[in-house]
């Protein structure tokens, strides 16, 4: 007689829906790479707590790193438009990374940290930072080739 074994498939804590594209590829395609992160964080919080720790500390250091990254290409391509709003845009970043950052730190520092609710503020801010933010950008980016619908 075989074993019958079932798998427990995670639903992903957030997922990327068409209303997020920007029409750009390049930041279209980070974007659902930070909301892979998001997830990859998420599930961290949800191990084992004697593999916890070391599983979102990865996770965290990865995010991090990634969100530099990506912030770096959006700024690129706001900074060659001359976006009017680049230095609002670029604090708004800062603020994230510091965030992020203090979060991370007080991780590893064993300070008062809650796992799910620092990856709750990450994918809210995000899903807001997409939304508005970089719609904005997008609609700059449009108004000066408007005949472009998509950019790569």
């Amino acid at each position: 007689m075989a074993a019958l074994y079932t798998l427990h498939v995670m639903e992903p804590y957030v997922v990327w829906e068409d209303v997020y594209a920007t029409g750009i590829s390049i930041i279209d395609l980070q974007h659902q790479q930070l909301f892979a992160l998001t997830n990859e964080l998420y599930e961290s919080c949800r191990e084992e707590n004697k593999i916890k720790k070391s599983v979102f500390r990865k996770a965290i250091r990865h995010a991090v790193d990634y969100i530099k990254f990506h912030f770096s290409t959006e700024e690129q391509i706001l900074e060659a438009i001359n976006y009017a709003e680049i230095d609002a845009h670029k604090k708004e970043h800062r603020e994230f990374v510091r965030t992020v950052l203090d979060a991370a730190k007080d991780f590893e520092d064993g300070n008062d940290f809650a796992p799910n609710e620092f990856v709750r503020y990450l994918r809210n801010w995000v899903l807001r930072h997409i939304a508005i933010e970089d719609k904005k950008g997008v609609s700059a980016l449009v108004q000066l080739n408007p005949k472009k619908k998509a950019f790569g």
